[in-house]
């Protein structure tokens, strides 16, 4: 039996069961722990053979622990594994000696680059929700059609591309040099014209404070060191009455069961090392970052993605991946 990768460290709590997980892939190395998982892969599971080889149950995380140790759940194996809730830093470290980008990060995500515009590459489950997301932002702000916006993580280009296709004049902003250089030369080919910069959102924030109608931060919080100072930032950097949406994903064993084990490990959706599970950010943890920074909620959806039908759906569970809405005050 191979070992699935743990979330490592200690409290990772009770809740989740996972039953041993028999694969026979070609001869590949050893998975590494997610965040430093090699590149290359198990054959992808059918349906079918998923269904056989994994069986996932989920139940509620323990209360808290005597002491604040708060636990999240549990993986059963062949050995037993924990992680520490506090280790998660969450005060606030809005002032930086660096850009809140982690190096580690953007090699993963330049390394994959020439895939952004693969509609059935690595980034497919993007190109499959792109469609409801951008119907979101452009209901809910409006219409997009002539409208400011700003798609901070923007990488490759799928959210900002959309946005100026409906009308709006968008900056896109990304650290990684070559994702951006495939995002230009997309909109190149395409006939589009979206401003791409290089730089971080703080850097955003100071240059353009207040400028945008619509500011996205769309599968990007869940990449940097202090997801915070990057809302912080968004809020800045919206108008007075302006729109903001983001979205991640959910601090939950449910989550570390469907988008590290099952969809980096077991489906071979994603690349290996994608996703790090002490980065995940809970709602009521991104909710009080907005708020903190001057925001109101208006609207928090779980979304559906099912990787066999390439099917999306909003829903009202938001354990896996969700988004936020929020509005700055007039």
């Amino acid at each position: 039996m191979r070992m699935l990768p743990p979330p490592g460290g200690e409290g990772w709590g009770e809740g989740l069961h996972i039953a041993p997980i028999h694969i026979i892939p070609s001869p590949s190395p050893q998975p590494s722990p997610p965040g430093r998982g090699s590149q290359t892969g198990h054959r992808p599971l059918s349906q079918k053979r998923l269904l056989t080889h994994c069986q996932i149950s989920y139940s509620e995380p323990a209360p808290a622990k005597a002491g604040g140790e708060r636990c999240l759940g549990s993986v059963e194996s062949p050995s037993r594994l924990r992680f520490n809730r506090t280790q998660l830093d969450m005060s606030n470290t809005s002032t930086q000696s660096s850009p809140n980008a982690d190096p580690a990060e953007l090699a993963k995500f330049s390394a994959l680059a020439s895939q952004w515009w693969d509609p059935n590459g690595k980034f497919r489950p993007l190109h499959d929700i792109n469609p409801l997301r951008l119907a979101l932002i452009d209901k809910t702000s409006g219409g997009l059609k002539g409208k400011r916006a700003i798609d901070i993580g923007c990488g490759g280009g799928l959210v900002s591309e959309g946005m100026a296709r409906m009308g709006a004049h968008v900056i896109g902003v990304d650290m990684a040099g070559k994702a951006l250089s495939v995002a230009k030369l997309h909109a190149l080919e395409s006939n589009i014209n979206v401003d791409y910069r290089e730089a971080t959102a703080e850097d955003l924030a100071a240059q353009m404070p207040g400028q945008f109608d619509v500011v996205t931060c769309l599968e990007m919080l869940e990449h940097v060191p202090d997801p915070r100072s990057v809302v912080a930032a968004c809020a800045a950097l919206a108008k007075p009455g302006g729109w903001l949406f983001f979205s991640t994903i959910s601090r939950t064993p449910k989550a570390y069961a469907l988008t590290v084990i099952g969809a980096e490990y077991v489906l071979g959706l994603l690349p290996k090392g994608t996703h790090e599970y002490a980065k995940f950010l809970k709602p009521s943890e991104l909710v009080g970052f907005a708020e903190g920074a001057g925001l109101t909620l208006t609207e928090l959806k779980g979304m559906d993605y099912n990787p066999f039908s390439h099917v999306a759906k909003w829903k009202s569970d938001t354990t896996v991946n969700y988004l936020i809405v929020c509005k700055k005050a007039s």
